[in-house]
């Protein structure tokens, strides 16, 4: 073997062309990354939460809230204990959007603070334990899916209004004052406690006939606009794990605890994490993540069956040993190289010697039968399958030696 030139040839993608091929995938990225960013900042102003009357969303509730606006209604939002108690009075309708998320001492603040006027207070959806504390006189029973049900009673909003989108949670009065409409299953999914002279205390037992997408559907806007708007003032209240009330022990408020050893109970929270992302940025995420594995697809390897291809261009044997060559210097692979050398010998010279080619690569085979053709100047175990060479000299002179024994061998 020759020496070899310090070129390195090498099939691994180079910097610049790994560049070349994901500059376009990046860039695209890049586009949709900004444009999401930009879109979310431009609308950030405008997006609220379920059942926020600014909120333009399929499930806000900005429609009612205009409706009732237009009809003289003031529509007024808070989102702590502290503001929706002190707003609490006769003339006005307090809309608690997430009783459930109240803590058992706010709901014991509420409950007192709106007890002692004769204004209207509306739950949505209350579950057990928020019905115990904010409306002692019914209970709360499972719920059924929203749909839409006939009234069923004789309230006149209720009868006005005519067949509405209710369900959910049910319920049950333990006062014979009481009013239940819309019965799914027998229970009541709306009820008016009227035990407070003229106030009282609405459960609904679903939200739905007040969200944007459902207000034009069967009486969903009479029923709502008759209910919130029975008195000059609503305020609507959106209860928030950031309102400084829900880390009060209940301690300075007089109520006695819902646990005998004094330790609160955890709110109850209807919704998970996922409920409380907008809609717009999961269906966002999910997008991404489609385009993602359709890039994915799109760049990867097809792995199928081996077809044979003819090649673009003629490779002579001369510049593959060549190259192979290369990469053995490269690599210092001398054992490899010495290997390649014998075992390529070795095939040559058996035929010559009359030894099969399968048995060419056996020791007790080829020796033999090569000794009996050659002088007994070459040590022929070493040569055909000896150790592999120490330097780069070794291997040459390894090379030679095998040329010399290969020309011996053809013309004896």
């Amino acid at each position: 073997m020759t020496a070899a030139t310090t070129s390195a040839t090498s099939t691994a993608a180079t910097p610049h062309q790994v560049w070349t091929r994901t500059r376009g995938l990046l860039l695209a990225l890049l586009i949709l990354v900004v444009a999401g960013i930009a879109l979310a900042a431009a609308r950030s102003g405008d997006q609220h939460g379920r059942l926020d009357p600014r909120s333009a969303d399929p499930q806000g509730s900005r429609a009612v809230a205009e409706l009732l606006k237009a009809r003289g209604i003031s529509v007024t939002v808070a989102t702590t204990l502290d503001e929706a108690t002190n707003a609490a009075g006769p003339d006005t309708t307090l809309l608690v959007t997430r009783p459930n998320l109240l803590t058992p001492s706010q709901q014991h603040r509420l409950h007192d603070a709106t007890s002692a006027t004769e204004g209207r207070t509306l739950l949505l959806a209350p579950g057990a334990p928020a019905v115990t504390r904010l409306a002692p006189g019914a209970s709360a029973q499972p719920g059924r899916p929203a749909s839409p049900l006939p009234p069923s009673c004789d309230l006149p909003a209720a009868r006005s209004a005519g067949t509405a989108d209710m369900g959910g949670i049910r319920y049950t009065a333990h006062t014979s004052s009481a009013i239940a409409c819309y019965p799914n299953d027998g229970l009541p999914s709306l009820l008016v406690l009227t035990d407070r002279g003229n106030g009282d205390t609405v459960l609904l037992g679903s939200p739905d006939f007040l969200h944007n997408e459902r207000l034009d559907r069967e009486g969903n806007a009479s029923l709502a606009l008759q209910l919130l708007g029975s008195r000059p003032h609503l305020l609507w209240y959106l209860p928030s794990l950031a309102d400084p009330s829900a880390t009060d022990d209940g301690s300075s408020s007089g109520n006695p605890s819902d646990d005998d050893s004094g330790r609160q109970e955890e709110p109850e929270v209807e919704s998970s994490f996922l409920g409380l992302i907008p809609s717009g940025w999961l269906w966002g995420t999910l997008q991404l993540a489609v385009a993602a594995v359709l890039a994915a697809i799109w760049r990867a390897r097809r792995l199928g069956p081996l077809v044979t291809e003819r090649l673009p261009v003629a490779v002579h044997a001369s510049e593959s040993s060549e190259g192979r060559a290369r990469l053995y210097r490269k690599a210092n692979a001398r054992d490899r190289a010495a290997e390649s050398l014998r075992s390529s010998a070795r095939s040559r010279i058996a035929p010559f010697a009359g030894v099969h080619t399968h048995d060419a690569h056996t020791p007790h085979v080829l020796l033999p039968a090569v000794s009996t053709r050659i002088n007994q100047g070459h040590d022929l175990g070493t040569l055909l399958f000896g150790q592999a060479p120490a330097n780069d000299a070794d291997l040459v002179l390894l090379a030679e030696q095998l040329d010399a024994l290969e020309r011996e061998v053809r013309t004896s």
